[in-house]
């Protein structure tokens, strides 16, 4: 399968880099994407919107793999999760599976729930005493040290920016897996069963399925291997 990886906040296609190997070692091809706007610190992030991240992910999925084949894998880390997400609206033909890491499909109109305001027309990753205890999990102080100094500013316009989606029967005919870190499945499941905003759309796929992996919010970086391992085994289904 040609597998599409769609960082979270703040991250480029370096994050991926200690969790591609293990997806090629079990037969896939991997695609780490940088989004615009997060290039490097000094990119200008203006007008950079939802719709340019969108638009980036859907040209990766055109770019691999066979144009009459349903061979992608869409794997989106939290904010880039729902933005995966809209790619796959946009191409329901080509995409296998999506897989949402510590995230979930976002319902049409919603904005990625991040509580972060832009601050000259960017958000730059926050003080660690910002983020929840669950987060950071993992996530030592040479991780984070590591993290910080590859963290890029994410543009405004994605952090505020609202979901578009239009081909809600394909797009949720198309098989999901969810990662869950930072919650036992039984909660996601009972989540979903309550109505809560943020799994609505999760709460109306034709089918998803939940794999459990106990660690902070960014897997990648405490868990690569496993997160590589639990990757590759949901596209091989």
């Amino acid at each position: 399968m040609e597998i599409v990886l769609v960082p979270g906040f703040w991250l480029t296609a370096r994050a991926w880099e200690r969790v591609t190997p293990v997806i090629e070692a079990a037969g896939h091809h991997t695609h780490p994407l940088t989004l615009p706007g997060l290039e490097a610190v000094t990119s200008p992030r203006a007008g950079i919107g939802v719709a340019e991240h969108v638009a980036a992910i859907t040209a990766a999925v055109d770019a691999v793999g066979d144009p009459g084949a349903r061979d992608v894998v869409l794997v989106g880390h939290s904010g880039g999760g729902p933005l995966a997400n809209a790619a796959l609206d946009a191409r329901p033909d080509r995409v296998s599976r999506i897989v949402f890491v510590d995230s979930a499909p976002l319902a049409p109109g919603d904005v990625i729930p991040s509580g972060l305001t832009p601050v000259d027309g960017e958000v730059p990753l926050p003080a660690w005493d910002d983020f929840e205890d669950e987060d950071l999990v993992g996530l030592d102080d040479a991780l984070r040290a590591s993290f910080r100094r590859e963290a890029v500013p994410e543009p405004g316009g994605v952090v505020t920016g609202a979901i578009a989606l239009r081909d809600d029967a394909r797009r949720r005919a198309v098989p999901a897996t969810v990662i869950a870190c930072e919650f036992p499945e039984a909660d996601l499941r009972r989540w979903v069963a309550a109505g809560e905003g943020f799994c609505r759309e999760l709460g109306a796929l034709d089918r998803y399925d939940v794999v459990e992996l106990p660690t902070g919010h960014w897997p990648m970086f405490t868990r690569p291997q496993d997160l590589g391992a639990a990757i590759a085994e949901a596209a091989s289904r």
